[in-house]
């Protein structure tokens, strides 16, 4: 079942992105040596941000247990409103098994729902074609760091006006 976050669940949110990212070549580095991998901290800290979004964290759960977790937060395109999504998480027994896949679809239709006009994330495009993102270039968004080239992706939602410019994530991603 996909659901909203509920407050008890941030312990086991930041239990599954830390599995999920424990050792991954593309993690962003411990907030401290020895610590978990730098999409646990991120969350977090996005929760006490201004662009958190409640209802655009949801987590998967199966058996009463948490197994994954996505989030999607305010982010901008020179000044307009749009959503940076991630980090995507799920545990390492439970990948390849649909759960991303049900939480992508899932914080897409609930963002389109809430009238969001774009969702962009960095990513392995071959992952995230199959949701409709396709790289920001292409929409004439420009990422943060133009050293992401195809990784820094967009897709377009609803009531997406063909807004273009630099993309900029919610403040805690500046940590990473």
């Amino acid at each position: 079942m996909i659901r909203r976050e509920l407050p008890d669940d941030a312990e086991a949110i930041r239990a599954v992105t830390a599995a999920a990212f424990r050792g991954v070549a593309h993690s962003a580095p411990p907030a401290e040596p020895g610590g978990d991998p730098g999409e646990a901290t991120l969350v977090s800290r996005l929760r006490d941000d201004a662009g958190w979004i409640p209802q655009l964290s949801l987590v998967a759960v199966e058996d009463d247990v948490v197994v994954g977790h996505v989030v999607a937060t305010r982010a901008h395109v020179d000044g307009r409103p749009a959503l940076g999504l991630g980090p995507l998480s799920v545990v390492p027994h439970r990948q390849r098994a649909g759960v991303g896949t049900a939480l992508m679809h899932a914080v897409l239709g609930a963002a389109d729902a809430l009238g969001e006009p774009l969702v962009a994330l960095l990513g392995n495009p071959a992952f995230y074609s199959r949701f409709g993102f396709v790289p920001s270039a292409s929409t004439g968004i420009v990422a943060p760091d133009p050293s992401w080239g195809d990784y820094f992706q967009v897709r377009t939602l609803t009531q997406y006006d063909g807004t273009t410019g630099r993309f900029s994530y919610a403040g805690p991603f500046d940590r990473l």
